[in-house]
């Protein structure tokens, strides 16, 4: 049994010695003639790069919000319960559907962000 571990681990150590992979570097020649076209590449893509972070942006704010939505369901059931003698039953009723309402409100908003990013205002 010794033996046969003892031989696995050579060869994977031979085989590790044999394909290692090697690094291949550019040289600044090729890097200088490129670099032009690079930034022309990069003014051109800029405004839509632009408009991706913007919508993303916007959805990460609505998502902010969901999350602070969700808060309004406990706050709904105090002011309906506790707090209806004070005339807080109706707003306490919005708040309990509201907050009922923004967990899958997030949930949408989580899966359309990717979409979001890509300059898409949904």
């Amino acid at each position: 049994m010794k033996k046969l571990i003892f031989t696995g681990l050579v060869i994977a150590m031979l085989s590790g010695l044999i394909y290692t992979p090697k690094a291949e570097a550019m040289d600044p020649v090729t890097i200088a003639i490129l670099a032009p076209i690079a930034l022309k590449a990069a003014k051109i893509a800029a405004p839509y790069v632009l408009r991706g972070l913007a919508c993303g942006g916007k959805g990460l704010l609505e998502m902010g919000g969901d999350v602070i939505d969700i808060l309004r369901l406990p706050l709904g059931v105090v002011q309906s319960t506790l707090l209806w003698p004070f005339g807080l039953f109706g707003t306490g009723i919005d708040n309990m559907i509201q907050g009922g309402i923004a967990p899958f409100s997030l949930v949408w908003d989580t899966l359309v962000l990717p979409i979001k990013f890509f300059g898409v205002d949904i």
